[in-house]
């Protein structure tokens, strides 16, 4: 009930402003695929009159075709680690609006693209895309962290993914080849994003700041109490500000920490260390291989109609998105995260199985498409959500800002080097490819296990106990559940 009443409209207004970013996102990870075929004729257009002998070679387009798709995570990687100096600089709300000036320009690179040397420009546009991109997925974690109350903090954290995943679903669509998927729309429909920067930018005017950083950041008590009853409706404001007020001095005796205090701190290392995997297991469990070449893959796999395949993917993995808001505060982040890895582990082996014996048996195709599903399904349910706002929780406000631009890097890093490769690591191991990513997750899964905690319900500082322990999360859990029994007795 308490949580019901903490759920206002501003605070809904702020956090679907802020997710706007990450709707961006998906639609930049999106969008890029459906027109792959009619983008490459473009480029191949454009090379012939440039020379033929580029025209004539496939590995030429290869290359063009894999920059325009990873350039974006180059982007993203370059502009991580500033989220945290230009989130303390600005504050979040005035950070988010600069940013969106980037979105604002990638998009009208891509938009304008057949007015130019295309390949070039939508490279370019990529790059800058991505730029903002890397910006805000660090802003608008912490963003929405620090504003939403923490008995909601979880199923509002997922809404970073379900803005994700609609936009990729949104950009998939428009990709259809009747609508903008064609080869005189493609540009409006690669610089489309653009309307939902200009969005946001106008919504963040009438967003009220974090009272954290208010708070703790800048001191102002009194605007982050105006703040947090304009997010809370009429709650009483102080239990959260004496909630701050502890988290202000535990900061104030730990200072600001930078990157490399971070790695050399035995303090932070185990939090670290969870940091970098969460993001690494999203990236190389294989999802975005599915994301970027899903028609290929679905091509390779003998459907039909491998568009429409793709289209049912994004349906699938906004409905499952959906229902992880309502999950990830009832199960808790550890289990989901740990049941996702697993099914989509058993997914990536039915997967090959069905590309491997497609030859042989041709209902291998269905098997193969069921695969794809289920392993979107299950990375819906924890791993893609999870690693976007748990970050957020490990950390207290000291090591915070250092700890998500470094995993909003990792991050980025991992999406570029799928985004690069993926490509050339399927031609070359054929139908065994999710091979791989299958014994990536069970590593993956092992970590999880063993070393991963669980947040829900836990205050910044709870969770920061937790790793000062230095015990493994079963045993850390049981003894943090005693200590919150003790205190709220």
């Amino acid at each position: 009930m308490q949580a019901e009443k903490h759920l206002t409209g501003t605070l809904v207004l702020s956090v679907f402003t802020a997710v706007l970013g990450f709707f961006q996102y998906g639609y930049s990870l999106g969008v890029i695929n459906a027109p792959q075929k009619v983008i490459e004729a473009h480029y191949s257009r454009v090379l012939a009159d440039t020379s033929e002998d580029l025209a004539a070679s496939p590995h030429v387009l290869t290359m063009y075709w894999s920059l325009s798709v990873s350039m974006f995570a180059v982007g993203g990687m370059v502009s991580s680690f500033t989220v945290g100096w230009i989130g303390d600089r600005l504050g979040r709300v005035k950070a988010m609006l600069v940013v969106n000036v980037l979105s604002i320009t990638g998009n009208l690179l891509m938009g304008l693209a057949k007015f130019g040397p295309s390949h070039m420009l939508i490279i370019a546009g990529r790059a800058v895309t991505g730029l903002y991109c890397g910006l805000s997925s660090g802003l608008v974690p912490m963003y929405v962290s620090e504003v939403s109350p923490t008995a909601l903090r979880g199923a509002l954290g997922t809404l970073h993914q379900l803005a994700i995943v609609t936009g990729i679903l949104i950009s998939q669509v428009l990709g259809l080849d009747f609508l903008l998927g064609n080869d005189e729309m493609w540009p409006l429909l690669l610089g489309l994003s653009g309307v939902a920067a200009l969005l946001q930018f106008f919504l963040l005017l009438l967003c009220p700041e974090s009272p954290r950083y208010l708070y703790i950041k800048l001191g102002k008590v009194e605007e982050a109490k105006k703040s947090l009853k304009r997010l809370r409706g009429n709650c009483d404001p102080m239990k959260e500000i004496a909630e701050m007020e502890k988290e202000k001095q535990e900061a104030a005796s730990e200072k600001k920490v930078s990157i490399r205090q971070l790695f050399t701190s035995s303090k932070y290392r185990q939090a670290v260390i969870v940091a970098l995997m969460v993001q690494i297991s999203q990236q190389f469990s294989g999802i975005n291989a599915i994301f970027y070449y899903s028609t290929n893959i679905f091509e390779r796999a003998g459907v039909d109609q491998p568009v429409y395949a793709t289209i049912g993917v994004g349906v699938v993995n906004t409905v499952f998105t959906v229902i992880s808001v309502f999950l990830v505060e009832k199960a808790g982040r550890r289990s989901l995260f740990l049941a996702g890895l697993m099914g989509m582990l058993i997914s990536a082996m039915a997967m090959t199985v069905g590309l491997v014996l497609l030859s042989q048996f041709t209902w291998m195709s269905y098997v193969s498409m069921v695969a794809i599903f289920l392993f979107v399904i299950f990375f819906e349910v924890g791993p893609g959500p999870i690693p976007w706002f748990i970050v957020a929780e490990l950390f207290s406000q000291g090591p915070r800002p250092a700890a998500i631009a470094v995993a909003g890097f990792c991050n980025w890093a991992c999406n570029f080097i799928v985004g690069m490769c993926f490509q050339y690591i399927a031609d070359l191991c054929g139908p065994y490819v999710f091979v791989i990513f299958a014994a990536l997750l069970l590593v993956f899964f092992l970590f999880a296990y063993f070393k991963v905690p669980e947040t829900k319900g836990k205050s910044f500082e709870e969770i920061a106990a937790v790793f000062r322990r230095k015990k493994f999360p079963a045993k850390a859990m049981i003894e943090l559940e005693d200590l919150r029994g003790s205190e709220e007795a």
